[in-house]
């Protein structure tokens, strides 16, 4: 009977090359990912920070400078009626105003180029996370496959931590899970369910780190999953 059986042809080769060619563009998709969220991150909080100080010194300065105008307006005013005596300094006072007032509308323009320059930071960080959006649905058609196949997912847990779930690992459990942290240069698992011991985790999570492979990862991770769920 056995003779008779049909071979089934499961083309395992080509899941396999397809699971290496999608490893290799994830890999590569959040590395560059995270070092470009973390570089323009920091460049875009400098730059905040720098505009910030830029405004407050310029709001003080202002401040400063309208108190000095009207100080010396008032000056004026009460000094009126000794026009003759007091001519040198009234003109002094008058060179002191218009150099105030134009440096009160060089803040003013310098101000408004800052603000300038901010809305266009800001409207950069909305390309950039438009951009990284575009990029997650192009990868949906792969995930699908990994989800129809291996039976995982990808979810974002918060923040820039993502959990794998992988479905039916058995012990009747509807789904197993882990978090991966991205934002940082090497990968770091967070929250498991079930829970996996720590030093195993560690074990794995280090190996992938030295061969910079989340193809590694994800077998690991599922291999210590399948564990616990037996255990």
């Amino acid at each position: 009977m056995a003779d008779t059986l049909p071979s089934a042809d499961f083309n395992f080769d080509d899941l396999r090359q397809r699971m290496s060619a999608f490893t290799l563009r994830f890999d590569d998709f959040i590395a560059k990912g995270r070092k470009r969220v973390l570089e323009e991150r920091n460049a875009f909080r400098a730059n905040v920070a720098e505009i910030e100080e830029s405004h407050r010194s310029a709001a003080q300065q202002i401040s400063s400078l309208q108190t000095a105008s009207e100080s010396h307006a008032t000056t004026l005013e009460k000094e009126g009626a000794e026009k003759e005596d007091l001519e040198s300094a009234i003109y002094s006072l008058q060179q002191q105003r218009s150099s105030h007032l134009a440096l009160r509308t060089e803040l003013q323009t310098s101000l408004s180029h800052s603000r300038t320059r901010l809305a266009a930071l800001r409207a950069q960080q909305a390309e950039h996370q438009s951009a990284l959006a575009a990029q997650a649905r192009e990868n949906a058609p792969e995930l699908a496959f990994w989800e129809r196949t291996l039976g995982l997912r990808v979810e974002g847990a918060g923040g820039e931590v993502l959990r794998f779930v992988f479905d039916g690992m058995g012990d009747g459990r509807e789904e197993c899970w882990f978090e991966l942290n991205t934002g940082s240069e090497e990968f770091e698992v967070g929250a498991t369910e079930p829970g996996v011991e720590a030093e195993e985790v560690r074990r794995v999570v280090e190996g992938a780190n030295e061969r910079k492979n989340l193809g590694g990862l994800l077998k690991g991770m599922r291999g210590l999953l399948g564990e616990a769920c037996k255990g």
